[in-house]
């Protein structure tokens, strides 16, 4: 006799009573007739006949569950149950494959999103760990008042280093003096290469603990010698010995090279050193005239092993305050302090002499991002686990009345979403493999996964973990907390309430995507506004080129035999690419300068043809000419510099710099945008210097072939120059180089912004699949009812349609918010136009609909006959 339907179903009396049964009476394996021992135990209970055979009833309604789990659940071992759970759970995947491949595939994305994140997190907080002593190595910076504008230098002057050994050098352990990075072409009989590398002293390499692959540390104590980088020595000797063999740097010094070392990861701030060179063969070349006030190198220390970083710092605080006098900056009040290099990458950013930051707001950004892209992820899950609840229902029903605990309800649950876990990220892995090198190219790094890495593997553990708990939370404490008697007597219904969470959870799945797409289209419109700012000179057409040996000497025959090319508009010279400043100058005087004025200009010696060449534009005055030999003495400055000086009229003004040395301002030309685009233009002077330019400025003629053009070009510079490479760099693609962060940190955001639609977009597929299929017999009376398929798409995507746009109220204020703070780092920013936003939630709404309106349709259009079949 089985229980009917629609007979009551036992009270809870009689489901304690099996299940004390089952514990208490059949706790070895079962052997006999099971029915005739629950039988014989109810009369040995002395309980009437009747109520007997309703209890009977009862255990003949369960008993086929009960008897397959009664060795597992009553003779318990941690092995045997996770292992039954791993089973359920691999079946149910099976048996759901519509449902659990949207859940996979959505962990699985949001897991290599993260993971992709985690690497470059990794990469950039790892930045300069590759040398061994980071924590106690630094920079030596300056901060300088000038007019109350606090400014920080990273460079110093020459005299500083022996000034620290002598009266600090306690608090050290090195103290170098270098040059900056500088390209300079090594060459090797009749081959030449141009290499990047730096002039440091000779205690260099053992500070920064470089990988000798060949010689030792103390490989530039001779005076001329040089270090090669492994790349470079290849490049040069193949896999022959380099020790002993002689190379020329440039055309100043010829060196023995006696080390190589292995080459630097891209994550350390030395990755682009090919060489290295000794600091007093660099010094030698110097002027002798060079001061405190000539701030042109560098000054690296490792601070002493029982020394504090901002102790030392506060005791060098006026090292070069003591030495210098009002000509050599003393009125500026230079003061130094320590940078570290474990700070140097992610916070070098300084205003008014205070570290503000850095590139570590991306790690920031992106560390948020990885972490909101998983959540959303993980939304998907509990989404499609909660909203399945009736069709686990009974299940659950089932398991309680035969004495199955809370506890191990939850236990089941969380093993399942393990298993998913698990499973997705392997396919993350296997995501993070296959996008990786397109990711690198983006990012501008050299990230790979790291296979024979334990941590990472601890790591991936963790993570999966992590995203099992995260993921599986709210449907194990929510499918456990059902009620065994309501479900198993079919009075169970999910309800108006039950489905709130599963709304939030989808509003904040779309309010966070559609923050990521407000702040990436922001982003480009930052980047955009920018790029269309006046540049004030033409770009287009004009490269520069190193001006080495006689192309520098003999530069008006060089000039002369380009423009008979016919390829070539005009060429000068200059001290430093037009999109670059090397140099800055104070102690100018002129008519009505302010007393005790700490004035400061970007100055650049030119050539006559300069502003023909890069086209700049003259607002008064005129350019600088051949015709007029007082043009040796002439400034041409920019509105900037006008400006700054008080001039409304400077055109005539003298200038006053140096001994009996006065200028004549003669143009002003419109402000160009020699630095970052995004900060202001400084106040600039140009003059007349040809020893000491040394950049050669070329504008192509209109409509000639670019690749003729250059062939011409290098045949004129090899007559000139036949030793050195012809090696060219056009000005847009370096102007272009300005914005790389800004593209980078766009293109990511857009890569993440789509990957989290994406994933919001999956769950919301598997949500309207799930309701379809839950309403299909409604939809099938609609239809009886003369419904149309266009009353029915209504009908279904109404609620989705609301969701999205309470997220895109939620996410409008909460994006407003942090892009317009983020556009506050700016000088020059965009506006917040409401287009934006209203874009954004417009593209929202359109991929929902798309999103929704496939299974709604698609349920929409069955024949009723089907969906009205009794089950």
């Amino acid at each position: 006799m089985i229980l009917k339907p629609s007979e009551p179903f036992p009270p809870k009396s009689a489901l304690r009573f099996l299940r004390w049964f089952l514990r208490d009476e059949l706790a070895e394996e079962v052997e006999g007739d099971l029915e005739e021992k629950f039988f014989q135990t109810l009369k040995e209970h002395s309980l009437a006949r009747a109520k007997c055979n309703y209890w009977y009833q009862v255990f003949h309604y369960l008993r086929p569950f009960a008897i397959r789990n009664l060795s597992t659940l009553y003779k318990p071992t941690y092995y045997a149950m996770y292992r039954n759970y791993f089973k359920i759970g691999w079946r149910n995947i099976l048996k759901y494959k519509g449902y659990s491949l949207i859940n996979i595939s959505g962990l699985a994305v949001g897991m290599a999103v993260a993971t992709l994140i985690g690497l470059w997190l990794h990469d950039e907080l790892s930045f300069n760990k590759y040398h061994q002593n980071h924590d106690r190595i630094a920079w030596v910076m300056q901060n300088q008042d000038f007019e109350g504008e606090i400014q920080t230098w990273w460079s110093q002057a020459k005299q500083l280093a022996p000034e620290l050994r002598e009266n600090y050098g306690t608090h050290f352990e090195h103290i170098i003096m270098a040059s900056f990075q500088q390209d300079r072409t090594l060459r090797k009989d009749d081959k030449a290469l141009t290499k990047t590398g730096m002039f440091m002293e000779v205690t260099a390499p053992e500070m920064l603990t470089l990988q000798m692959l060949s010689g030792t540390w103390q490989g530039l104590v001779e005076p001329n010698s040089v270090l090669l980088s492994e790349s470079t020595a290849q490049a040069f000797f193949g896999d022959s010995d380099p020790i002993g063999e002689i190379i020329q740097i440039a055309d100043w010094f010829t060196v023995k090279v006696t080390g190589v070392y292995e080459d630097l990861p891209n994550n350390s701030s030395f990755a682009d050193i090919e060489f290295i060179a000794p600091w007093e063969l660099y010094e030698s070349g110097l002027p002798e005239w060079l001061s405190w006030g000539n701030s042109w190198f560098q000054t690296m220390v490792q601070i002493a092993d029982h020394a504090n970083m901002d102790q030392v710092s506060a005791a060098i605080k006026d090292a070069k305050k003591k030495r210098v006098n009002e000509d050599e900056g003393a009125r500026f009040n230079p003061e130094l302090f320590l940078h570290p290099m474990s700070r140097v990458y992610l916070y070098s950013d300084f205003e008014q002499g205070v570290s503000v930051g850095g590139r570590i707001q991306y790690v920031w950004l992106f560390g948020i991002i990885g972490v909101f892209v998983l959540l959303l992820a993980c939304i998907n899950f509990m989404n499609l686990s909660t909203a399945r609840s009736e069709k686990r229902a009974k299940e659950i029903g089932v398991r309680k009345a035969i004495g199955s605990l809370r506890s191990q309800l939850i236990s089941q649950f969380f093993t399942e979403s393990m298993l998913i876990a698990a499973i997705s990220f392997v396919v993350a892995i296997l995501l993070v493999w296959l996008i990786l090198p397109a990711f690198n190219e983006v990012a501008n790094k050299e990230i790979s996964i790291l296979w024979s890495n334990p941590l990472f593997w601890l790591a991936g553990l963790g993570f999966i973990l992590l995203t099992g708990m995260l993921a599986g939370s709210y449907p194990a404490l929510y499918l456990s907390s059902l009620k065994a008697v309501r479900v198993l007597k079919g009075t169970f219904r999910t309800g108006r309430l039950a489905a709130l969470p599963r709304k939030v959870l989808v509003v904040t799945q779309f309010a966070i995507s559609v923050s990521l797409i407000i702040g990436t289209i922001i982003v480009f419109q930052q980047i955009q506004f920018v790029k269309d700012r006046p540049i004030g000179y033409d770009i287009n057409r004009l490269f520069t080129v190193p001006a080495r040996g006689e192309v520098n000497q003999r530069f008006d025959a060089f000039r002369n035999d380009l423009l008979q090319t016919g390829m070539v508009e005009e060429v000068a010279k200059s001290e430093s690419p037009v999109t670059q400043i090397f140099v800055t100058n104070s102690g100018l005087d002129w008519r009505g300068k302010p007393a005790g004025m700490q004035d400061e200009f970007v100055t650049m010696r030119v050539t006559h043809e300069f502003g023909e060449t890069i086209d700049w534009n003259i607002v008064e005055g005129r350019d600088f000419s051949r015709d007029f030999a007082t043009d040796s003495m002439g400034f041409v400055i920019n509105e900037a510099a006008a400006e700054y000086m008080g001039f409304d009229d400077p055109i005539g003004e003298k200038v006053d710099w140096g001994e009996n040395e006065i200028y004549t301002i003669i143009g002003v030309v419109e402000d160009m945008i020699t630095q970052s685009p995004y900060a202001p233009v400084r106040q600039m002077i140009f003059f007349i210097d040809y020893d000491r330019s040394d950049v050669l400025n070329i504008k192509l003629k209109p409509d000639v072939n670019t690749q003729q053009a250059l062939a011409d070009i290098e045949a004129v510079y090899k007559k000139f120059d036949p030793v050195n490479p012809f090696e060219y760099n056009f000005v847009d693609e370096q102007y272009a180089r300005k914005f790389g962060d800004e593209i980078r940190v766009g293109k990511l955001s857009g890569f993440f912004a789509m990957l989290a639609i994406f994933i919001s977009c999956l769950g919301l597929f598997g949500l309207a699949s799930f309701v379809a299929e839950r309403r299909t017999k409604e939809i099938g009376i609609r239809k009886v009812l003369g419904a149309s398929v266009a009353n029915l798409w209504q009908l279904l995507s109404r609620d989705f349609l609301g969701l999205i746009l309470i997220a895109c109220l939620v996410a409008i204020p909460l994006a407003y918010y942090f892009a317009r703070d983020w556009l506050q780092n700016y000088d020059y920013r965009t506006d917040l136009h409401w287009w934006v936003f209203a874009a954004a939630a417009a593209g929202a709404l359109v991929i929902t609909l798309l999103t929704v309106s496939f299974q709604t349709i698609k349920a929409s259009t069955v024949n009723p006959v089907k969906s009205l079949r009794s089950e």
